[in-house]
């Protein structure tokens, strides 16, 4: 007997992080320490508040049926989170939960493509930027991040033809991985530019409690016109520490909103009711330790990049996310076995730029999962091995 699967099957390969987690298990088995800043997992603990409202109601045996539903309770904390962060004022049918954004990033394209519908992602990008609209059998392109162009897409340089047959443009800033932000005028200009051309804008908006230098993260739908044709993903994961419980938003356009909210009907019966709760005590809950996780990570950006730096790796500060992004030192063409050769002499682990895209080769990403002090301790082993130095 012949099994046999999906084509689409093909395109999948090995997880990145699975191979990178193989050879780091194998320096471990030696005896060598390992400075793992490959998987952005937040390594802070949840806040007490937040566990409690998940314990108390994980205590009672009504909250394990299915909820079918937002509670009214979290689709008010929500609404009351976007007034207060970022002064979006939205309404209950604008608002629908997802089982975090990566799940909801790999079904919206369900709910918007047709077979064949051009969808635009961007190089370099998350994953799943890409692997989503796959799925919906869109014809996923790429639009360009170049460091030339600050990197933002170059909106003029798509041709009309492309623009005329394109569903939807995904956009995210601070962009996993190249750690950029984008000014307030390209999202007024990205708004304008596809309301002229029919697009919807999809905005992946994960990282916008992380952003350093004083600067400010925003949504896109603080910008005029924003609901005529934008919906953004909104997440717990990073910003609470709420990773695990898999808590994330759709919100935006109303007949997009329920549109999707139509689509996850057929496939789920709504997020598990003690994570509401959770979520719920996050969203009303002070944002003292938002803002002292971001001073964190920012400490921690600062011992990697500027450490890096010292010993002659040139890699620019991150304005946002949690994560720090850069070239591979002068002497080296290809990142993969670079990051295999540095984890090797060093132990310090980072992800190939080349699992995000075409234009990430060369690259590599650094995820600030690491007390500062545990971070200056791997610049120090980078240093020792002498891979900075040896290929000038």
């Amino acid at each position: 007997m012949t099994l046999k699967v999906a084509d689409r099957m093909k395109d999948f390969e090995e997880g990145i992080f699975q191979v990178l987690n193989e050879k780091k298990e194998e320096v471990e088995k030696s005896g060598r320490k390992v400075y793992n800043l490959s998987v952005g997992t937040p390594d802070f603990p949840t806040e007490p508040h937040v566990i409690e409202a998940v314990v108390e109601a994980a205590k009672k045996p009504a909250n394990y049926k299915y909820a079918l539903k937002m509670l009214p309770e979290l689709t008010q904390a929500v609404i009351n989170r976007f007034e207060k962060r970022y002064h979006v004022t939205l309404n209950e049918r604008e608002i629908t939960d997802v089982y975090g954004s990566q799940e909801g990033i790999t079904h919206i394209g369900m709910s918007l493509c047709n077979p064949g519908d051009i969808v635009l992602v961007p190089d370099p990008g998350y994953p799943v930027f890409s692997i989503g609209p796959a799925l919906a059998m869109a014809d996923v392109r790429t639009y360009e991040l170049r460091p030339e162009n600050n990197y933002l897409p170059d909106l003029k340089a798509i041709d009309e033809e492309t623009c005329k047959k394109t569903k939807f443009i995904m956009v995210s800033y601070p962009l996993n991985p190249i750690c950029k932000l984008a000014p307030d005028s390209f999202y007024e200009e990205l708004i304008a530019w596809a309301q002229a051309h029919d697009i919807i804008i999809v905005h992946d908006n994960a990282y916008s409690d992380i952003i350093y230098d004083g600067h400010v993260g925003k949504s896109i739908l603080q910008f005029e016109g924003a609901k005529e044709n934008c919906v953004e993903f909104y997440s717990l994961s990073k910003s609470f520490d709420y990773t695990g419980a898999r808590a994330g938003f759709l919100v935006g356009n109303e007949y997009l909103v329920q549109n999707f909210k139509k689509l996850r009907s057929q496939i789920d019966y709504g997020t598990f009711l003690p994570v509401q709760y959770g979520a719920i005590a996050a969203l009303n809950g002070p944002d003292d330790g938002v803002r002292e996780r971001c001073a964190e990570y920012q400490k921690r950006r600062d011992a990697l990049c500027g450490g890096l730096r010292k010993i002659g790796w040139n890699i620019p500060d991150s304005e946002g996310t949690m994560f720090a992004w850069g070239k591979i030192p002068d002497g080296y063409s290809d990142d993969v076995s670079f990051v295999m050769e540095l984890l090797e002499k060093s132990g310090f682990l980072c992800t190939p730029g080349s699992s995000f895209g075409k234009l990430g080769k060369g690259y590599v990403r650094f995820a600030l999962t690491l007390p500062a002090e545990e971070i200056e301790e791997a610049v120090a082993a980078v240093a020792k091995s002498g891979m900075i130095h040896s290929h000038k």
